[in-house]
């Protein structure tokens, strides 16, 4: 009996295995034929406001944020948005507000909370000053091209679409190793985790990078308030847009966002809060992500096997679908800095890493507070005598 059991588990450890080499070769599929879709003529370019909550001095700000005033647009206003009167960001934005006086840019600077989201807040108290019935919003991280508000715009055509989001790419700030592995989890997990999702479901949520909407979806869902205690309040945004009957449209610009991490633990403590966020949100979906870790998976069934050759080529195939998908990230979407290929077992151990300890409590660190995610996705701020708050 014993030995029955030992060659069934052995089965469905290769039975895993090979289900994630699948998902690894569908998503390497997906990302060496991704194609953005060349421009068309825009037809259909209404006024818009572009919301852009600001929180201290990013590395790249200054380009980051020019690059949302330097589109080619007809009409569009441009409101920044701090909350602490003595807040660095406040000198750059002030120069853009200088070079830029034909944007009707300005800057709101207000402390008023209305919910553990204090991005959400800075929002809410910028929308009172927003003039059109389009609003785009981007954090403050993300640099964009020349015609990003066109290919924004250019979805809500269809009145049907409520609210639209685009993809991101990410781009080390630096040199240093924490920079690199999070551009590398962006570019060749999150990006292709993406593409292969949206062949089997509808888009029914946005990215941080773009919450494009239409001001009567988003009164038609209770305003922007009722992001104020979501910390994945991009998710939120498309997924009760959805709810509210609209649809959620892609728009074919790929934003470029700038990873800055200072050191491996900011990085791991950052994406334990998305995937942690994810799981309360997305929780099927999440459970079932683990098949996206096709190389740590095939080393420990090769290891659990006793290294068996079965097992060893196991991990080889993993490792070549794993490199290529390093390359042909960097291929198709145009990712700066030197390939990395050494850096991919890292990379994926760290990821499997963060996926087992997202398992293991709701606590995360955002802008240097605890917060406890529920199972709904709001947050709540986490008290240490508080023994009702789940850890």
């Amino acid at each position: 009996m014993l030995h029955v059991l030992c060659v069934l588990s052995t089965l469905a450890g290769y039975a895993v295995v090979v289900a994630s080499l699948v998902y690894s070769a569908v998503a390497l599929l997906r990302v060496a034929l991704f194609r953005s879709k060349s421009p068309s003529p825009a037809r259909f370019m209404p006024p818009i406001t572009v919301l852009k909550p600001v929180c201290g001095l990013e590395p790249r700000l200054y380009e980051n944020l020019r690059s949302f005033c330097a589109q080619d647009y007809p009409e569009f206003q441009i409101l920044f948005g701090v909350r602490d009167l003595n807040d660095p960001a406040i000198p750059v934005i002030e120069r853009l507000i200088r070079e830029f006086p034909e944007r009707g840019a300005a800057l709101v600077i207000d402390p008023r909370v209305i919910g553990s989201n204090y991005k959400i807040s800075n929002l809410a108290n910028m929308i009172g000053r927003a003039r059109h019935d389009f609003l785009a919003i981007s954090d403050a991280d993300c640099k964009v091209g020349r015609s990003y508000l066109a290919e924004v715009a250019a979805v809500f055509a269809d009145p049907k679409v409520g609210a639209a989001t685009c993809l991101y790419r990410a781009t080390p700030s630096g040199n240093r190793l924490a920079d690199r592995l999070g551009a590398m989890f962006i570019n060749e997990w999150f990006l292709p985790s993406v593409l292969v999702a949206l062949m089997s479901e509808p888009l029914e949520y946005c990215f941080g990078a773009t919450m494009a909407v239409r001001r009567t979806a988003l009164e038609a869902i209770g305003g922007i308030e009722a992001l104020a205690c979501y910390l994945a309040d991009d998710h939120m945004l498309g997924r009760l847009v959805a709810a509210s009957g609209y649809r959620v449209a892609l728009a074919r610009h790929i934003v470029e966002i700038t990873i800055n991490e200072p050191n491996l633990k900011s990085l791991f403590r950052h994406e334990l809060r998305w995937a942690r966020t994810m799981r309360a949100v997305r929780p099927r979906g999440y459970a079932l992500s683990f098949v996206t870790d096709a190389l740590p998976i095939a080393m420990l069934v090769a290891l659990a096997t006793g290294l068996r050759s079965s097992g060893l080529i196991l991990v080889g195939v993993a490792l070549v679908l794993r490199v290529l998908m390093h390359f042909a990230a960097r291929a198709t979407f145009g990712s700066e800095g030197f390939f990395w290929p050494w850096l991919v077992p890292l990379r994926d151990i760290l990821t499997f890493a963060v996926r087992a300890a997202s398992f293991v409590g709701r606590r995360v660190e955002w802008r240097q507070q605890k917060f406890s995610v529920q199972s709904d996705g709001q947050m709540v701020i986490y008290n240490r005598g508080a023994s009702e708050v789940p850890q």
